[in-house]
């Protein structure tokens, strides 16, 4: 897989869609609604609800912007479709060990969709990187903020179909 490629699984483009829509078809129309009415009260130099609500459909049309072109840029893989389930590619979950022998399980997800809180890491984090194409008993070495660490490969699991 091509590292500069917007990969992303199916529920990260769906949670991306999902936000698009409602920005769209809620968020918007609603403050479109609130400048409508505080411009009908006249002078709006001073009117606070038609100034924030301008700043707000800015800060919309900028989110729309940006939640369009990466729809546009991605490439959604779905995991369980992954024909070699004995090494890590995009979508798997993995479990490593450090020298200290601490375990770490993570999920290489698109790096739209990483939430390191709940165990899923961006393709492009210094990690995944390492890990690419990893079998269970493989070393990596990780180039950190903090130094490199090593780390064994404990477990691959993919999602089923």
């Amino acid at each position: 897989m091509n590292p500069t490629i917007n990969y992303i699984t199916p529920a990260g483009f769906a949670t991306l869609r999902a936000e698009y829509d409602h920005l769209l078809g809620v968020e918007r129309p609603r403050i479109v609604e609130v400048v409508s009415w505080a411009a009908g009260n006249g002078d709006r130099s001073e009117n606070g609800d038609y100034l924030y609500g301008r700043k707000r459909m800015r800060e919309i049309d900028g989110q729309l912007r940006r939640l369009s072109k990466k729809m546009k840029d991605a490439k959604i893989v779905d995991p369980a479709a992954q024909p070699d389930k004995s090494r890590i590619f995009f979508g798997a979950t993995v479990t490593v060990a450090d020298e200290n022998d601490h375990q770490r399980t993570v999920t290489i997800v698109g790096n739209d969709e990483a939430d390191a809180d709940k165990g899923r890491i961006g393709w492009g984090a210094p990690l995944a990187r390492a890990l690419r194409g990893a079998a269970v008993g493989d070393v990596r070495r990780v180039t950190l903020p903090g130094g490199e660490r090593d780390y064994e490969v404990m477990a691959i699991t993919y999602p089923s179909g």
